[in-house]
């Protein structure tokens, strides 16, 4: 098993470009993380009217918009990865990149559901690359709880862009058409493909020794415990949030009656995972990534089961939902970077290759968890709720048994 590395400080192999600072180096690491939440979220405000445009009367069809997306999001993290260990991170960022572009484009034209479901799988084939990219760049450069901190600022940085995605989404449908919002992913993706293009150095380190091979490389990422395990418990919990999202429009609308308030809804809870991605920048290195994140999630699902007794009493109104899920978010945002750290950690050199499959797996089960819990929205949060208590119980089941019983809560096992 390769021990975890540290890589040397980022310089560049591109002599054109100039060395990145650190915080020109999270800002863009953030953003092309943040291009799927943008991607994502912008469409909430929209749905219904993507549905009335192209004839989709069911409502939790209309979710589906969002789901092609994760699934192509999820296929196309399997193949970024090895490419970027074999021929370099930046080729295979731009080359996603062009990947979203294009299906921003056909987005944009579509002319039937079919359509737009097949551009919006495209895209999140695209998107895949600057996801993998991103998580593979930092751990080319740090390691252990300094990765994970990196990560946490770049998190603070980039879940701006949910908080504000709604509201943009809303403010393009009142100057115009549904359209619109993939004209602004478009824009996107070609601010961040030239951001990246014109910036970013090539951060992969070339050795004299050849590569793993194919096999021993994906050996590697599926057969450490703390990888595949970590990948596995960081999309359970990611599903709690996804199945969130794509019924946020219904809950929020249908169920407590915000109409065009409900960006605002949305974005506070959001912005609750910036203040924790703040704080675990600030406790990781005293605390520990297992410490911290461990006891997070045993306290989100005291919290799920709250919810969940409160929608089955049918005392589940506004304000105590938003009371449970803002914590219920500060607490995602002290679990997720750590999970992904800590899956991360030992791959050293094999960076590329376990960032594809952490990234395959977590967006996998988040968007198979995340698509059914969304799906079985039936007027009332209440399978929400239970998405929530049942996921986050299986992500605690998964974490012992990567940890055992002794290592859960501990701060290094």
């Amino acid at each position: 098993m390769n021990a975890p590395l540290r890589s040397p400080p980022l310089a560049s192999a591109d002599k054109t470009n100039m060395p990145m600072s650190t915080v020109e180096f999270i800002g863009l690491v953030a953003m092309m993380m943040a291009l799927t939440a943008l991607s994502i979220d912008l469409m909430l405000p929209a749905l219904p009217a993507i549905g009335e445009a192209l004839g989709v009367a069911d409502a939790n069809n209309r979710q589906i918009v969002i789901i092609s997306y994760m699934a192509g999001f999820a296929a196309g993290q399997l193949v970024y990865g090895r490419l970027s260990d074999r021929y370099g991170r930046k080729p295979v960022l731009m080359a996603g990149m062009a990947i979203f572009i294009i299906g921003s484009l056909v987005a944009t034209l579509a002319v039937d559901f079919t359509m737009l479901l097949a551009a919006r799988t495209v895209q999140g084939i695209g998107a895949a690359a600057p996801r993998v990219i991103a998580f593979a760049i930092v751990r080319d450069r740090y390691s252990g709880r300094e990765m994970a901190r990196v990560m946490s600022f770049a998190m603070a940085v980039f879940i701006i862009i949910p908080v504000l995605a709604p509201s943009m989404g809303q403010g393009l449908l009142f100057v115009g058409s549904w359209r619109l919002m993939f004209d602004l992913l478009l824009v996107a993706g070609i601010i961040i493909a030239v951001w990246a293009g014109l910036r970013l150095p090539e951060t992969m380190r070339h050795h004299a020794a050849e590569p793993l091979s194919l096999r021993a490389s994906l050996r590697l990422a599926l057969e450490t415990r703390q990888t595949i395990g970590y990948a596995v418990s960081g999309g359970l919990i990611f599903g709690t949030v996804l199945g969130y999202v794509s019924s946020a429009q219904q809950v929020f609308v249908d169920v407590f009656s915000l109409g065009t308030l409900f960006p605002l809804a949305f974005g506070a809870t959001a912005l609750m995972i910036a203040a924790a991605s703040l704080t675990n920048a600030l406790l990781v290195e005293r605390l520990g990534m297992r410490r911290l994140s461990h006891i997070s999630l045993a306290v989100f699902i005291a919290l799920s089961a709250l919810l969940v007794l409160a929608a089955l009493l049918g005392g589940a109104g506004f304000w105590l939902f938003m009371g449970v899920m803002a914590p219920l978010f500060y607490l995602f945002g002290l679990i997720a970077p750590n999970f992904n750290a800590m899956a991360m950690e030992p791959q050293g050199d094999n960076a590329g290759m376990a960032s594809s499959v952490i990234g395959f797996v977590s967006t996998g089960i988040g968007a198979l968890a995340g698509g059914l819990v969304g799906h079985l929205f039936d007027g009332t949060v209440l399978p929400l709720a239970l998405g929530f208590f049942g996921l986050s119980g299986l992500c605690l089941a998964v974490v012992v048994w990567v940890e055992g019983r002794r290592g859960v809560f501990h701060p290094a096992r």
